[in-house]
């Protein structure tokens, strides 16, 4: 089911990881009580009630300020293969997020433990071949801040759910992922 991009009074999107989004019941909500404005519709989407007929909002934007969390970045897989950008940390080879696994530069066996500074992505022939053996990454593994990682998201391919997404968020390599009825 599609839903509707928030963005900040700002316009730009209160979060990025995980993408700040809210089902269009919510979305509707915030219109009725003036939380929002729309700034897109899904031109082929109406909802109907005994009163009244309205499209979906596609983007709303908040009328109230958003504090981003300055913080440090939660350590998970897709996080993980975003700062690394998908490739493989040994051989440097690009690949799709199913077929990348997670290596432990000192591995478990030797007492690393699964942080960012001791975690990359790896493929898994790398990953067979390294085993519990230390070899050096192409790059030296570091925890990310929240705003290198969203740098990191215009070098990766994002399903949307709206064509007018990519102007809010700074993207360029898309697919329009159509609702499902």
């Amino acid at each position: 089911m599609s839903s509707t991009l928030v963005l900040a009074p700002d316009y730009s999107p209160v979060s990025y990881l995980p993408l700040s989004t809210v089902n269009w019941q919510t979305a509707i909500k915030l219109f009725f009580i003036n939380k929002v404005t729309v700034l897109e519709w899904y031109e082929d989407w109406i909802i109907h009630s005994a009163k009244l007929d309205m499209r979906v909002p596609a983007v709303i934007v908040a009328k109230r300020g958003y504090k981003r969390n300055s913080f440090g970045m939660r350590f998970s897989r897709e996080n993980l293969y975003l700062r690394d950008l998908y490739s493989c940390q040994y051989c440097a080879e690009t690949i799709s997020g199913k077929e990348l696994t997670i290596d432990h530069v000192i591995p478990v066996s030797q007492g690393g433990k699964t942080t960012w500074e001791n975690s990359v992505t790896c493929c898994r022939s790398c990953n067979t071949t390294k085993g519990n053996k230390l070899w050096k990454p192409r790059r030296k593994p570091v925890a990310p801040d929240y705003w290198r990682l969203v740098n990191r998201i215009q070098n990766v391919h994002m399903h949307i759910a709206h064509e007018s997404w990519p102007q809010y968020l700074g993207v360029k390599n898309v697919t329009v992922t159509r609702r499902s009825a």
